[in-house]
């Protein structure tokens, strides 16, 4: 499984690079796919592997995991539920029901998007001054 997984993962970076202006001739660009893929792969290993670590899992929240605090203090403050929508029940469901491969598809994307809004304006605005 975890093969596939990373299979999927590079799959997609492969394909999705041509869409973000990778393929373009321009090769003094420092905004291109390849800069960002530091920003990438730090996203999605954030999510593929932050909600587990943190106790949201496909089987449940981990007994002893921050999870299971928040889920306590969640219980507490509303009078012995979970509510549903509210943080907590949020998290739990996205780590039971994505698997990890969407996960790290999705932080790769937010991670290409920060490197192009963060990085990539900030060297813009350098260069116009």
């Amino acid at each position: 499984m975890w093969q596939k997984s990373m299979l999927l993962l590079l799959g997609y970076l492969l394909l999705s690079s041509c869409y973000v202006d990778a393929c373009s001739d321009e090769s003094d660009d420092d905004c291109g796919i390849w800069n960002a893929l530091p920003y990438m792969v730090v996203g999605g290993g954030l999510l593929a592997f932050g909600l587990p670590a943190l106790g949201f899992t496909g089987a449940g929240i981990a007994a002893n995991s921050v999870a299971s605090t928040l889920m306590s203090w969640s219980a507490v403050i509303n009078g012995g539920g979970v509510p549903a929508g509210g943080l907590v029940a949020t998290l739990q469901s996205l780590g039971a029901g994505m698997g990890t491969t969407a996960l790290a598809g999705v932080g790769a994307t937010v991670g290409y998007e920060v490197h192009q809004n963060f990085v990539c304006q900030k060297e813009k605005v350098k260069e116009l001054e």
